[in-house]
């Protein structure tokens, strides 16, 4: 019976994709932004399957369960086998705000604008 591979969590977000790069991963680990099985994790704490990864980054979270420990990084088909995806739905587009857009070379927003900017964001 061949033995389970020891992954280190940065190592292991690196290389299902996760994370472009596994300094990235590591950052993330140091920041507080993955976490496994609901605790804080570092960068050097060991992943085993069956251990729900929670990752916080950019937009989004993303929630997945740990099926195959690997520590090379692999193509994203061969990726996607390693863990299984409780990500919650990403909102549709129409839900996300829109920022303002001015004309290019329209310069900065006028007195009146800014007003009119500040009452539209509910800070007048």
């Amino acid at each position: 019976m061949a033995e389970a591979v020891r992954a280190r969590v940065d190592a292991w977000c690196w290389a299902v994709r996760l994370f472009p790069t596994r300094s990235a991963a590591g950052a993330a680990c140091r920041a507080g932004h993955v976490r496994i099985n609901g605790e804080r994790a570092k960068p050097a704490t060991i992943v085993v399957p069956g251990d729900e990864v929670h990752v916080r980054g950019g937009e989004r979270e993303r929630v997945v369960i740990v099926q195959r420990t690997i520590v090379k990084r692999v193509g994203a088909a061969v990726a996607v086998t390693c863990y299984l995806d409780r990500s919650p739905a990403v909102p549709p587009r129409e839900q996300v705000a829109v920022a303002a857009v001015r004309d290019r070379g329209a310069g900065r927003p006028t007195k009146r604008e800014r007003r009119e900017i500040d009452r539209l964001r509910g800070r007048a």
